[in-house]
């Protein structure tokens, strides 16, 4: 009933998403500036870069081949978990198009990723069939891992030590974006051959080349949320949800309905989640206490459960 009722709303939803003239604000702090400089300096040392998008924004993540791309790429599309795998072929022949041939799928927070036990032999392909100049002789493999914050390039790190040494978490992994500030921390991944992974800070490019992109990059947990607002990323997440024609929301958070109106959702989910604030209000009698939905606490509730993959497998680009 409620498929149905959602197939007759979608001649009703926007068909475009109104941003109101905002910019999303640069997140590019002092750590961020020093990381992309010490990781030109040290590309000399380095065999092949492996280049971590999320992917469910395989296009929207900002690319470093003007910065990064003198040596060897991997392109990983990470978090394949919570992408429409449907779109796959799709993306694969964009990126062969824009000259990205070299591109592995993973989902690497699970215990077992049989397509991390691919990277390995795939790196060895793509280096030996490359000049590697000054590093010929070295019979070590030495790596870049390189992608926008909160993309998984130390949960990659950590399930190939798993994978092929049988050893534990060597980065810390966190669910915010920027939690790896230390720059170019060497760690071992592989015995035979011998590789190691130069791990570095999440980077942003300075400017970030949309707004539209921008809210992507938010929406998956890339820029900080309150540097665009949870309120405007939650809506955003309903607009992508209805122009795809993802409707899970609508029995998650018991609506009768799909909506194109964020705050009738967010209220919903604040009725149907208990969140509730009390506010003082001025009436004829004076002042008053009531109760009234928390729409901040629905919007935080909202967005996570999308990023927690909770909300259907979407692929936004």
């Amino acid at each position: 009933m409620k498929l149905s009722r959602a197939l007759r709303s979608v001649a009703s939803f926007r068909a475009a998403f109104d941003f109101g003239g905002r910019e999303v604000a640069h997140w590019f702090p002092g750590h961020m500036a020093k990381g992309l400089r010490q990781m030109k300096a040290n590309l000399k040392s380095v065999d092949c870069i492996i280049e971590i998008h999320d992917a469910r924004i395989s296009f929207s993540n900002p690319v470093f081949q003007e910065s990064l791309d003198v040596r060897p790429h991997l392109l990983v599309l990470n978090k394949m978990d919570l992408a429409d795998l449907s779109s796959k072929q799709r993306v694969l022949k964009k990126l062969e198009k824009s000259g990205v041939r070299n591109v592995l799928f993973t989902d690497c927070l699970k215990q077992r990723d049989d397509n991390v036990k691919k990277l390995v032999p795939m790196v060895v392909e793509i280096i030996d069939s490359n000049p590697r100049f000054n590093r010929d002789e070295n019979t070590n493999y030495c790596l870049m891992v390189i992608g926008v914050p909160n993309v998984g390039k130390s949960s990659l790190i950590n399930s190939l030590r798993r994978t092929n040494l049988k050893k534990g978490r060597a980065s810390r992994v966190g669910g915010e974006p920027g939690i790896t500030k230390a720059v170019l921390t060497k760690i071992q991944v592989c015995q035979r051959p011998i590789i190691h992974l130069l791990d570095t800070p999440g980077v942003l490019p300075p400017k970030i080349e949309s707004v539209e992109t921008g809210m992507k990059l938010a929406l998956c947990g890339t820029i900080l949320d309150h540097l665009v607002g949870e309120d405007i990323i939650a809506d955003y997440l309903l607009y992508s949800l209805n122009r795809l024609g993802k409707f899970s929301y609508v029995e998650k958070y018991d609506l009768q309905e799909p909506s194109d109106d964020i705050q009738h959702v967010l209220k919903r989910i604040a009725v149907r989640l208990g969140k509730t604030q009390r506010v003082k209000a001025i009436t004829g009698v004076g002042n008053i206490t009531i109760t009234v939905p928390n729409y901040s606490a629905a919007a935080y509730d909202f967005i996570r459960t999308f990023r927690k993959g909770e909300l259907g497998q979407v692929m936004l680009d």
